[in-house]
């Protein structure tokens, strides 16, 4: 069961990792941030690694949570993936992928955090193969691995362009590979 000073760093720690990178955010800043004292830290966490992994994988069940619900209102056709993040860009506030962002800052493959971001990345692509192959395209394995590049092609393209059209120009190039 999560305690207050838990959620309280992990939800600090989500807001700045995301604003301003995990390597930027250091463990003072969070204590002052969150309210929460070094003690109770190293309570929860045995590290600022530690505490990174937790965040991500709170990050990650959200997330693919959100991204499903937004495509299921959306009758759950595989470009509708592109839909929903571009909505989200022209909402506001986007600093790109939070997990592609983890594996440039913490570039040690063989790392916990690089790891939980390969493996968000391997449930997304899992969720367009399935997504397409719901809509019968052929190899839909392989299609969902260029869906995820174009995906995250377009997302740090957003990042760049500061605005969501990269997303739906990477629509276009999905809908074009779609037989």
């Amino acid at each position: 069961m999560a305690t207050h000073a838990r959620t309280r760093l992990m939800d600090t720690a989500d807001a700045l990792f995301l604003a301003e990178g995990v390597r930027a955010v250091g463990v003072e800043r969070l204590l002052v941030e969150s309210g929460v004292g070094r003690a109770s830290f190293y309570r929860h966490f045995a590290s600022k690694d530690d505490l990174v992994v937790a965040v991500l994988a709170e990050r990650d069940r959200r997330w693919r949570r959100w991204l499903a619900e937004g495509v299921d209102a959306l009758g759950r056709d595989p470009l509708a993936v592109f839909d929903v993040l571009a909505a989200d860009v022209e909402r506001g506030g986007f600093r790109g992928c939070a997990f592609v962002n983890a594996m440039v800052e913490c570039a040690d493959a063989d790392g916990p955090v690089h790891r939980l971001a390969v493996t968000h990345k391997r449930a997304v692509t899992d969720f367009f193969a399935e997504l397409l192959a719901d809509a019968g395209q052929s190899e839909p394995e392989a299609l969902a691995g260029r869906f995820v590049l174009l995906m995250d092609g377009a997302t740090v393209t957003v990042v760049r362009e500061r605005g969501a059209e990269p997303l739906r120009w990477a629509r276009a190039i999905a809908a074009s590979l779609m037989t």
